[in-house]
């Protein structure tokens, strides 16, 4: 049986940038992809902790190093630059895999910087 289950997040990010006539996704920095694990093309839920909006679409990569978190498409209704958004993918896995699996989670400042003490407040 396979069970879906929270593979990784980005808490607390800023969206730099919305684009209404684009053929929809989430961009998001290459290096912050890399420290999640997670890829392009995967899809992705969005909260957005301003309005409440929330929405599924895929993921694109930013440039890295950019800090972009950009929402594209018919999704730019949902989001104004500088809403405050929490980004989470999620994997199938088999149930022994998902009983000791450990997402990973970056919860990002207001600079769309890792946020490193309050990453180690939570993990204490």
């Amino acid at each position: 049986m396979l069970i879906t289950m929270l593979h990784s997040k980005i808490h607390r990010a800023i969206v730099t940038h919305s684009e209404l006539h684009y053929n929809g996704s989430m961009g998001i920095d290459a290096d912050y992809l890399d420290e999640t694990g997670m890829m392009e093309g995967q899809q992705i839920d969005v909260l957005n902790i301003d309005n409440g909006e929330r929405f599924t679409t895929y993921i694109i990569s930013e440039k890295r190093g950019s800090k972009r978190f950009g929402v594209y498409g018919a999704a730019a209704h949902l989001v104004d630059p500088g809403d405050m958004v929490i980004i989470i993918a999620y994997a199938q896995m088999e149930l022994e895999e998902a009983r000791n699996y450990k997402p990973k989670v970056l919860i990002m400042d207001e600079d769309n910087e890792l946020d490193t003490e309050l990453d180690r407040n939570i993990a204490e």
